[in-house]
């Protein structure tokens, strides 16, 4: 298990090689080249980033000190490949909507379950919920359940491997009525939503470590 939270880019890099696996298994494990591609791809991906190859091999070296990621030397260029349900202690099921929640940002169960489809297929919803239940029960919570913001019927999830729920700006500003409106700066109110995910969090982990039920 890692001793320490992801880097926004160390978990970009991660969600890639686990979602490359499956879905390019002829061209797996990846080269910086090809890595980097599915880091910036502006599809399947929030936030969008432009991560340049000096960024990704930097993220590459904390998680190969992780123990997250092997280099595989190939015939002229070096490949690497993912040990994550290995490196973070949770099974290939759990893993594979880690890696589509570090890829795709928050989303809910059946959104999970649509998504990482070809990671791993789910029988239903319930068996994603258990996974995640699972997931967030761990010390420390490897993901978090999102307030249900005004209008949707459903709850999100988010992944903890950065030690905080990301949530894009837009999310905060669609969950903010008064932001809608203009009353509070949406960047302002993503940055305290993302604390009050974090502080959940951390009583999460507190309760887990004392074994109290918070349900």
């Amino acid at each position: 298990m890692s001793q320490r939270d992801l880097t926004l880019a160390e978990a970009r890099v991660l969600g890639v090689l686990m979602e490359k696996q499956a879905t390019v298994p002829d061209t797996y494990p990846l080269s910086l080249n090809a890595l980097t591609a599915g880091c910036n791809q502006k599809t399947a991906r929030d936030p969008v980033m432009n991560l340049s190859e000096q960024d990704v091999l930097a993220a590459l070296e904390g998680l190969r000190e992780l123990h997250l990621i092997n280099e595989v030397s190939g015939n002229r260029v070096t490949r690497y490949q993912h040990n994550a349900p290995r490196g973070l202690g949770v099974p290939g099921a759990a893993a594979a909507l880690l890696a589509v929640l570090a890829l795709r940002g928050p989303q809910t169960a059946a959104e999970l379950r649509a998504n990482a489809e070809r990671l791993h297929r789910f029988a239903d919803t319930s068996s994603v919920d258990a996974f995640l239940d699972e997931l967030a029960g761990k010390t420390p919570p490897r993901v978090l359940k999102l307030a249900r913001s005004p209008g949707e019927r459903e709850a999100r999830w988010a992944h903890l491997l950065c030690g905080e729920a990301a949530v894009p700006a837009v999310t905060a500003r669609a969950a903010s009525p008064a932001a809608a409106a203009g009353g509070v700066d949406a960047e302002a109110f993503a940055a305290l939503q993302a604390e009050v995910a974090t502080l959940r969090a951390q009583v999460q982990r507190l309760a887990s470590e004392l074994g109290v039920d918070l349900a």
